[in-house]
């Protein structure tokens, strides 16, 4: 199938460049997120801090699981990467990219982790999470992008060269 799944830590862009890119392609567009939001209907960080993380991981799996789409830009929640049958799921539809943005990046971006709806586990930091995260990145990614510097529409533009 002719899909693009964007993988990688909150912050990076996924969902706006995914709407650009999809936009780009004429592809339809799915944020995992608004998925999850839709099937709850609430916000992720209620979500999460109703069912706890351990519950919300696997939800998140199954919703990753169940997408069957094509000529779609997938913008993934940050944490999809935990759950092994989304992400096998998401591997057999298309080619998945690493938004890599290094730490303290992303530690700027992210203002508020709770309201962001960012899973931690107890006396986790960010950068705990960040290093135990990119390996898993790493191993789903057909492709890594090192977004360093790179401006939203740069970004783009080097998304459009690699695919």
């Amino acid at each position: 199938m002719n899909n693009i799944i964007l993988i990688g830590m909150p912050g990076v862009g996924k969902s706006t460049i995914g709407a650009q890119l999809a936009e780009k392609l004429n592809y339809n567009f799915i944020d995992t997120d608004i998925l999850i939001q839709e099937k709850f209907k609430k916000p992720i960080p209620q979500i999460i801090q109703e069912k706890g993380i351990a519950n919300f991981i696997q939800t998140e799996s199954q919703v990753g699981s169940e997408i069957k789409v094509d000529k779609t830009v997938i913008a993934t929640g940050g944490s999809i990467v935990y759950g092994k049958a989304a992400m096998n799921n998401l591997k057999s539809l298309g080619k998945i990219v690493y938004l890599k943005q290094d730490y303290d990046t992303i530690n700027e971006r992210i203002e508020d982790i709770e309201e962001r709806g960012v899973i931690l586990k107890k006396s986790q930091s960010l950068k705990d999470l960040y290093n135990e995260r990119v390996p898993l990145y790493e191993k789903y990614a057909d492709f890594i992008l090192e977004e360093g510097d790179l401006s939203i529409e740069e970004t783009l533009r080097e998304l459009l060269n690699l695919i």
